[in-house]
């Protein structure tokens, strides 16, 4: 099982953690409206001090790591336990897995050494979502139009 995780989960996770996510739009407590990305819970938005800086939420980005390794690790266990033979170990299979997450690491160290990014032990405010859904990497999502939406700090500011 050891080799099974190095060979095939980790990269696996690496993969589908870049693949696909959630997205949340929501307003954090004093903030403007941010769009974060995570799933299932949200560990890097948009950064508020300038347009190309992201913030990242430590403890929720390894949660989120630890939930796809474990949907992984639960795939592949449950078909070595119905199968009753332990996965064959294709070596090609194997490398390519490797050099895909190897590029995904590459382009996310890239993203994370920007300068302007900050990074939280975890996400130091409250916030409300507004929306959320799923999508994959290439898939563009649109930001939302904030007033679709109505939400609850700006209701008890027109009631007051």
């Amino acid at each position: 099982m050891k080799k099974l995780i190095l060979s095939r989960i980790l990269p696996l996770t690496i993969i589908s953690m870049a693949i696909i996510t959630k997205w949340w739009y929501a307003i954090p407590l004093d903030a403007p409206d941010t769009l974060f990305y995570g799933f299932p819970f949200p560990f890097v938005g948009e950064g508020w001090h300038t347009s190309l800086s992201l913030q990242f939420f430590i403890i929720e980005f390894v949660i989120d790591f630890f939930m796809y390794f474990l949907v992984w690790f639960a795939f592949f266990f449950l078909a070595n336990r119905v199968l009753r033979q332990p996965a064959i170990l294709n070596k090609r299979f194997t490398l390519m897995n490797w050099i895909i997450a190897g590029v995904v690491i590459l382009i996310a160290s890239f993203i994370t050494a920007e300068p302007n990014n900050i990074y939280y032990t975890h996400r130091p405010y409250e916030m409300e979502i507004l929306d959320a859904g799923y999508q994959f990497v290439w898939q563009n999502k649109k930001r939302p139009d904030y007033y679709h939406y109505k939400p609850k700090a700006d209701t008890l500011r027109q009631a007051e």
